[in-house]
């Protein structure tokens, strides 16, 4: 059964294209795709995000608990509101989900999970908390709202009292804070500078009109999803799943591997794979050439072996075709893609692709 965000009739009324994702309801785009991608590296845009879980956790065994569940170590959160970012991962190291969290106190913490993976990350959050001294509550009265671009911050200020406002504009990258019945991180699936506000259902579409208002142009999962490849940002379950672990979808830099006594789920998995060596790595690709490069499209090193296309798209801001891929370890700076029957070469490159509105590339 499909379900519908709080924002769905302000949707509805924007004219925009309605698909099914993840068993709700939401916005494919508003009538042009291209449009909104460009109104979000040009200016600002926003996206309904409420098909995400919201999950506090709190309980003296907060923090021993998280330590546990994430390959991340939630102990590097000192300061109230800071965020951090972590996969969990099941006991053979495969990614379970890839996730935010933000530190309030060492007894209070707020989770953020992908709406493809609620169900299943919700179970896996219980049985592991039976062993701590927590108390898991789902948020299911409260909205999400992502607003994205060079311009987003400003705009969205003005929705602010004059005192939130203040605290709001001082907020660091990868920091939030609670403003009144606002939670308000600035946080982001873009690429772009931005604020993630959690808000309750009963405000989010009054909410929503007032950033229309203030010229943020409504965005659907089109322009998130191309958006999000420029800015080199992994999704879940096209870029890693429970099979891949974070070493093989370029994520190592979010395994805490100090200090050494702290134990995760996955840990010993994880630490084998390392000591032996991956036998894939995760790469961008630039083709150059004419085509678009397409998820599970076949990558041929030549000499070397074949890997594969995880996430692929046409750069409405590059004009040229980009892609993910996890290839042989020991591939160098140039590969062939496979389209439509023709080996087509494409380079190498470390993503991102595109960064605050600009090329990455060389």
């Amino acid at each position: 059964m499909t379900q519908r965000t709080a924002l769905y009739d302000a949707h509805v009324a924007s004219g925009a294209r309605m698909v099914d994702f993840g068993g709700w309801i939401m916005p494919l785009h508003y009538g042009s795709q291209l449009e909104e991608h460009h109104q979000v590296r040009k200016d600002a845009g926003m996206f309904d995000t409420s098909h995400m879980t919201v999950v506090d956790v709190e309980g003296t065994g907060a923090k021993a608990y998280l330590q546990y569940l994430f390959a991340n170590d939630v102990a590097k959160l000192k300061t109230p509101g800071k965020a951090l970012y972590s996969c969990m991962l099941n006991e053979q190291a495969g990614v379970i989900d890839d996730l935010i969290t933000y530190y309030l106190s060492d007894t209070f913490y707020r989770v953020v999970v992908n709406a493809a993976t609620r169900e299943k990350d919700i179970a896996w959050l219980q049985r592991q908390a039976k062993a701590f001294e927590v108390n898991l509550i789902e948020r299911n009265e409260l909205s999400m709202i992502a607003i994205q671009g060079p311009n987003a911050r400003n705009k969205a200020l003005g929705l602010l009292t004059d005192e939130d406002r203040v605290t709001a504009q001082a907020l660091k990258p990868f920091s939030a804070a609670q403003l009144g019945d606002l939670f308000v991180a600035r946080t982001g699936y873009t690429g772009e500078d931005g604020f993630e506000v959690i808000l309750p259902n009963a405000r989010a579409a009054d909410f929503w009109r007032g950033l229309v208002a203030a010229g943020v142009q409504p965005a659907g999962l089109g322009a998130r999803d191309t958006l999000r490849l420029e800015a080199g940002m992994n999704l879940y379950g096209t870029d890693m799943d429970e099979s891949i672990t974070p070493l093989e979808c370029g994520l190592s830099w979010t395994v805490a591997w100090e200090p050494v006594e702290r134990e995760f789920i996955g840990r010993a998995a994880i630490e084998a794979q390392r000591a032996a060596g991956p036998a894939c790595k995760f790469v961008g690709l630039v083709l150059e050439g004419k085509g678009v490069l397409r998820g599970h499209q076949k990558v041929v090193v030549a000499g070397v072996g074949e890997g594969e296309i995880t996430s692929g798209t046409f750069s409405p801001t590059l004009k040229v075709a980009i892609a993910m891929a996890r290839v042989p370890a020991a591939t160098g700076d140039q590969c062939q893609v496979e389209i439509r029957g023709k080996l087509l070469t494409a380079k190498v490159v470390k993503p991102p692709f595109v960064r605050n509105g600009k090329s990455c590339l060389d």
